[in-house]
């Protein structure tokens, strides 16, 4: 059930998933670029260190009998032993490979070793500094810098390289994306949390409506009468509107099913009392298919009366009211019988529908259970659901044999002609239980005799 109502569209999950996608998109290019840019930044101010150190060989650098000689500087980490900054002068040899010619007191007797194409990466870009990545003396990441210099006095240009421990920089840039990261992830939870919200919030108007219409299905309300914003009070008003048009077009056809009944009832009625008044076979005859017809008519105006109510507004009735005014009433009928109805209702239970339908179930369900009983008749009512109810009728006598239950339900079925009635109670109860979508069940009672169980529904 879970699984398909999350596989089912939902425009709250649809708006929550779409503003979630682009914010944590966002979120997540943002933290990115804001990482690149720390880090830019840092190794941009850890060059222009390793720049001016260079400047400062460049510029205090000398040439004794064609030897190059580096000045004196004042850097101390420079003149501490693999303190992790150094720098180095070198020239191209004979064998188009640089050899280091001075070189700084932290190297001790140790060399930076540059790449393979360093020489071919400033021949491109002659008087540039050009970056590279090194390993220093103790095993640790260096960012060095060289840049390739002509010095007067000499043929061949001179190489200077400063380079430095980038760890630093790295733990640097290791914690600003950790602290980034954790200030985004809130950020994003922050997010999430208001978009959910706001999602919530300009979709509380649509929850309203479907309250609204539920509760003229269930007969709380007559229409949609609640304040809705403008998107949605056209729609509001077309519901309204169609119902009000449902409820015409019902009315229409209960008149019309009420006007036909009647137009057959009086011709009907005076062929009985014709046939009456002239004794003889054909009068039988004539008597008997009248009364069938009589039947017919009554049972589809009921039926039709009964399906208009299930398909127009909702109206509730209190089971309680009803089944005491039956027990009243039918005691008095039976009183000669000696019948003793003992009838229980939930607290606050209402029957979806007209009065005047449920007065004829639970009616012709009492008065069929008076007709057969010894002289205990037992009611109850009570709520399955919150949209069904359940309303069973005990009675103390003989009971039905389970072939039996089927045929007398059927209209017009008795399995007693002496017995009085017409066989139509227990039948006019499951046509309106059926169109009322509900079902009749008979049973054993617990008392002896026949149980009816009829499934209605309820109001809330």
């Amino acid at each position: 059930m879970i699984g398909e109502t999350l596989r089912r569209p939902s425009l709250a999950r649809r708006l929550v998933l779409l503003a979630l996608g682009w914010s944590l998109s966002a979120l997540i290019v943002t933290a990115v670029l804001l990482a690149l840019l720390f880090q830019q930044a840092a190794l941009r101010r850890f060059d222009l260190s390793l720049s001016d150190l260079i400047d400062n060989l460049t510029a205090g650098a000398t040439v004794d009998q064609g030897q190059v000689f580096a000045p004196a500087l004042t850097d101390e980490r420079a003149l501490r032993a693999y303190s992790g900054r150094y720098w180095e002068i070198a020239q191209r040899g004979p064998d188009q490979k640089m050899h280091a010619v001075s070189r700084s007191r932290s190297l001790w007797d140790s060399e930076l070793h540059p790449p393979a194409d360093l020489l071919r990466r400033m021949a491109a870009n002659p008087g540039q500094p050009v970056t590279f990545k090194a390993r220093g003396p103790l095993n640790e990441p260096l960012r060095a810098m060289a840049r390739q210099t002509s010095i007067t006095g000499l043929a061949m240009p001179v190489i200077f390289l400063a380079a430095e421990d980038r760890s630093p920089i790295d733990r640097d840039v290791r914690a600003f994306v950790a602290w980034t990261a954790g200030a985004f992830l809130l950020l994003g939870a922050g997010l999430i949390a208001a978009v959910i919200f706001q999602v919530r919030v300009g979709l509380r108007p649509l929850f309203v409506l479907r309250r609204e219409i539920a509760d003229v299905r269930r007969g709380k309300a007559e229409r949609i009468s609640g304040e809705f914003p403008i998107e949605l009070t056209p729609l509001a008003e077309e519901l309204n509107a169609l119902m009000t048009h449902n409820q015409e077009v019902v009315e229409r056809q209960r008149t019309h099913v009420g006007n036909l009944a009647h137009a057959l009832k009086t011709p009907i009625s005076v062929m009985i009392a014709e046939a009456g008044q002239r004794p003889g076979p054909l009068a039988e005859v004539v008597s008997r298919q009248a009364e069938i017809m009589r039947q017919h008519v009554d049972h589809h105006l009921r039926r039709a009366r009964a399906a208009a109510r299930t398909q127009g507004q909702g109206e509730r009735t209190d089971v309680s009211e009803v089944l005491d005014e039956l027990a009243r009433t039918l005691e008095r009928i039976f009183a000669d019988k000696g019948v003793r109805i003992d009838w229980d209702a939930e607290e606050d239970l209402f029957f979806l529908g007209e009065r005047q339908d449920l007065m004829e179930i639970a009616g012709n369900a009492m008065e069929n259970a008076g007709k057969w009983c010894k002289g205990r008749v037992r009611v109850r009512a009570e709520g399955l659901a919150p949209d069904r109810l359940m309303l069973t009728v005990e009675d103390d006598g003989s009971g039905l044999a389970p072939d039996e239950r089927e045929t007398v339900v059927r209209r017009g079925e008795r399995l007693d002609e002496n017995a009085p009635g017409s066989g139509l109670g227990l039948s006019i109860i499951d046509e309106l239980a059926r169109a009322y979508r509900g079902a009749l069940k008979l049973e054993d009672s617990s008392l002896g005799g026949l149980k009816l169980a009829i499934d209605l529904p309820r109001a809330a």
